[in-house]
């Protein structure tokens, strides 16, 4: 990814009418369905969450993610809402 100054990471994200989303900066996919994405970025862990939420592209080589669906919300989570988003989705996982 590109350095900016000193140490500091670039990330692009550009939406279009709510129902395509691209994401620079994607470390790795962590966990994803039809309803949330959770991705690690340079910047941080960022949850999206929508419906028919579906991967267009993905390229972890080049950082980029492609996701179309209809997008209600995007968060960068720090420790607290990280734990949370986590144990929802295992509690998803093994309901």
């Amino acid at each position: 990814m590109i350095d900016q100054g000193k140490g500091q990471k670039r990330q692009e994200v550009k939406m279009l009418n709510r129902k395509l989303l691209e994401i620079t900066g994607v470390q790795n996919v962590e966990s994803f369905d039809s309803e949330e994405f959770l991705l690690e970025t340079d910047l941080g862990f960022l949850a999206i969450r929508g419906q028919n939420l579906h991967m267009k592209h993905l390229s972890l080589e080049q950082g980029l993610v492609a996701i179309e669906g209809l997008v209600h919300s995007l968060a960068y989570l720090d420790g607290n809402n990280a734990a949370k988003s986590s144990k929802g989705f295992f509690g998803k996982l093994f309901k």
